[in-house]
């Protein structure tokens, strides 16, 4: 990390593992990364808010997904740097990275309810995959936060 950005605080954010009735995990194709990565919903905690509210808001912003039930609540928090190409650059270079409360929720809605043509779209196409999937298809940068959501969600499906 350069060395100007070491001081910077992380940004307070929430991810949201989406399993369908297959155990399958929800990912979407960010807009802004021209290569093949996928992520799940994850994404800032306003002033105020607390982390599950945000969760929720965060998936309906981004996937317009409502039907879900709340799984578990992951135990502590897990952070990720942002690359050096990156920092400065993300959140107006306000953070060097993020730190995030991540949650296991159920779809309990049909496929017709996703919708990642929102108000400010973030995603250009979605699909869901095999749990052993998702850190085959993060970028670099969020690979070890995908390794840990991956072992603690095995743990709870398995």
């Amino acid at each position: 990390m350069k060395k100007e950005f070491q001081d910077l605080p992380y940004r307070s954010g929430v991810g949201i593992v989406v399993l369908n009735k297959n155990n399958k995990v929800f990912v979407a194709r960010r807009i802004d990364n021209p290569k093949n990565f996928w992520q799940m919903p994850q994404g800032g905690v306003d002033k105020n808010e607390d982390f599950l509210t945000a969760a929720f808001r965060e998936l309906d912003e981004e996937t317009s997904i409502k039907s879900v039930e709340l799984i578990k609540e992951l135990d502590g928090f897990i952070t990720y740097n942002l690359p050096d190409n990156l920092l400065g650059i993300i959140w107006k270079g306000k953070y060097k990275g993020q730190t995030q409360k991540w949650f296991v929720m159920r779809f309990i809605g049909e496929d017709s309810e996703i919708n990642i043509n929102t108000k400010h779209p973030e995603f250009l196409e979605w699909k869901w995959v095999e749990l052993s999937e998702i850190t085959k298809l993060v970028v670099n940068f969020k690979l070890d936060l995908y390794q840990e959501v991956q072992r603690k969600v095995e743990k709870i499906i398995n």
